[in-house]
């Protein structure tokens, strides 16, 4: 239902027709090698044959009209279904869409100027087969939205693990930023770039064959993945969990652990979970290698041949190797053998080894998901002549620590994407991060609270909104699994900011006001749908402040529309935070919509509001 824009390539000159279904939809010549024509608006739908003719002719099928969104941030918007297949198995098997279509861009770099095109990809229709790859978040986004209007979704993934927001920026907004433009710039000279690549390279390939060279699990007469190996003089280790004592220590760690098994489920089906580990591992099942990963983030699910297992004595063998950071199997992580549908747990006592000890590798000189302006050149600028109806984003990870600059990053780069568009306003909806790291058991600061909180400012700019996560995170993860639950959420908002709806209940509870009342804090807030809800026994992650700024967990109470707040140790509340942590995992404030409150920190008055 919108005007759409088409592009290509053709000789200067060339007349460019488009057809669709045959009939005419516009023309236009060539200038400088390119053209652009719109065409439409068309009604959702399809499917419709699309035929550009001009010295040749082209021709597209199954082509759908309807709502194209841009997909982007960093990794927890690139995690693919493949990712959270443990949990959302049922929606993958299911996942028959052919009305949902999603792209995904090359993930690539470029410092030197804004690309004309993308290097690969096409359009996939959503089948069990395809989503695989289908960031989780964007199609949760899209299901929501198909579901909920019957119309076709199209979602392009751009998107980057680990990738800063100035990544996403282009040369002009980052004027206003000359330290990062220094830094783009700089990695315009290829020799140089070039060199810092190989000498990363050099490096790890290095630090990687050495201790390879001095693994005694790998160098022994016989390897300490084989199943004939004596392992009775091992120490033992309980899994998962970090091993302090080698936290800064690199080398080669080895884990062993024997299951026995019956006749009958050795020829079934059988995956190995192992959670997550730093850094990285190699697994063997009776001396038959059954994966590896390098890096910590992703889980370890490794599916086992048939042939592999036998009746009796298994022998599972894991070589970890840790750069020189924390080292070892992440806590309350599950570690299991499944066969057959069937878990056995295999979380416990295993024997361990030290196959060696070396000096932690040397930091990288060229990290590519950490450069300004890379990825809006490679990524976002061969995107700018498409008609979208609007971006989804989730990304701020790696700015956490930079809170105060993200405060007015961040809404420069919502307004430097919507100048390049050239489309106006349209909506940018953005995902507030989930809870990470360990909780706390006493009110702290939280780099991770200040970056939620400066996330929020962009909600200033028009016709933004924002979902939250917060209680959908994990504190051993940085990419927990519940990504349903963030594309659901985002489509509420969606369903406001660009569809329209204006009675639809779309935001958890947000701060409205904070007044003190002798030493009592009323609170009210907007989005409360038809009522305040605690979940549980009784509402927590309020905590007050006097005038010196010392928290102290505080209790609370709702009283009608309002939250009650006070504390036996803060008898002139100053100030007032909720959900104010890295991970506020006990906070449970929540609308009848089932949405969580937003975190805030906010100065209490003396004088209400409607008394002003």
């Amino acid at each position: 239902d919108t005007a759409v824009s088409l592009w290509g390539w053709a000789d200067d000159g060339e007349g460019v027709e488009v057809f669709v279904d045959g009939e005419s939809a516009g023309s236009t010549d060539a200038e400088g090698g390119q053209w652009r024509i719109s065409i439409g608006p068309y009604p959702a739908g399809g499917p419709h044959r699309l035929e550009f003719v001009g010295n040749n002719s082209v021709v597209i099928d199954d082509v759908l009209f309807g709502d194209v969104w841009i997909a982007s941030g960093q990794s927890n918007m690139v995690l693919p279904m493949a990712r959270v297949a443990e949990t959302f198995g049922d929606d993958i098997a299911a996942a028959d869409f052919p009305r949902i279509r999603h792209f995904t861009l090359p993930r690539e770099y470029d410092f030197d100027a804004p690309r004309d095109d993308v290097g690969a990809g096409a359009w996939q229709a959503v089948s069990p087969a395809s989503i695989q790859d289908f960031s989780a978040t964007g199609f949760f986004f899209a299901r929501a939205l198909h579901r909920h209007y019957d119309i076709p979704i199209g979602i392009v993934s751009t998107n980057f693990g680990g990738s800063a927001a100035e990544s996403w920026m282009s040369e002009e907004a980052l004027e206003a930023y000359p330290h990062y433009l220094e830094v783009a710039r700089r990695y315009r000279d290829e020799n140089y770039l070039q060199s810092l690549i190989d000498e990363d390279r050099r490096n790890s390939d290095e630090w990687h064959g050495r201790l390879d060279r001095k693994d005694a699990g790998l160098t022994a007469a016989t390897p300490w993945y084989s199943v004939d190996l004596d392992d009775t003089d091992w120490m033992s280790r309980a899994v998962p969990g970090f091993w302090a004592e080698f936290e800064g220590t690199a080398g080669a760690f080895w884990l062993r652990r024997t299951v026995e098994l019956p006749d009958d489920v050795v020829d079934r089906p059988s995956r190995l979970l192992l959670g997550r580990v730093v850094d990285a591992d190699t697994t063997w099942v009776n001396g038959v290698e059954v994966g590896n990963v390098t890096y910590e983030w992703p889980p370890r699910h490794y599916d086992i041949d048939a042939g592999v297992l036998r009746r009796g004595h298994n022998v599972i063998a894991v070589r970890i190797v840790s750069r020189g950071g924390v080292a070892g199997p992440v806590p309350d992580k599950s570690w299991a053998l499944r066969i057959g549908g069937q878990d056995i747990d295999l979380a416990g006592d295993w024997q361990f080894r030290t196959g060696t000890t070396q000096e932690p590798i040397a930091p990288q000189r060229f990290v590519r998901h950490r450069q300004p302006l890379g990825f809006y050149n490679a990524m976002l600028a061969p995107l700018l002549r498409m008609t979208i109806k609007g971006v989804i984003w989730y990304q701020g990870e790696t700015n956490v620590g930079r809170a105060d600059e993200y405060t007015h990053l961040f809404p420069a780069m919502i307004r430097n994407w919507r100048e390049d568009f050239g489309q106006g306003d349209f909506p940018f909806l953005f995902v507030q991060l989930a809870g990470f790291l360990e909780p706390q058991d006493v009110p702290v600061d939280s780099d991770w609270a200040e970056l939620r909180a400066a996330q929020a400012v962009a909600l200033s700019e028009p016709n933004t909104g924002m979902a939250t996560a917060i209680d959908v995170g994990e504190w051993n993860d940085v990419h927990p699994q519940d990504k349903e639950s963030v594309g659901e959420r985002l489509a509420l908002v969606a369903r406001h900011v660009a569809y329209g709806e204006k009675d639809v209940v779309y935001s958890g509870p947000v701060v409205k006001s904070a007044v003190r009342d002798g030493s009592e804090v009323i609170v009210r807030f907007d989005h409360v749908g038809k009522g305040l809800q605690v979940a549980g026994d009784a509402l927590q992650g309020f905590a007050l402040a006097g005038a010196d700024g010392t928290f102290a967990w505080a209790d609370a109470r709702i009283a009608g529309e309002t939250i009650v707040i006070s504390s036996d140790a803060i008898s002139v509340p100053a100030r007032l935070r909720y959900a104010w942590a890295d991970n506020p995992d006990t906070a449970n404030l929540y609308n009848d919509a089932g949405l969580p409150a937003l975190p805030f920190d906010i100065d209490v008055t003396e004088v209400s509001p409607s008394a002003r």
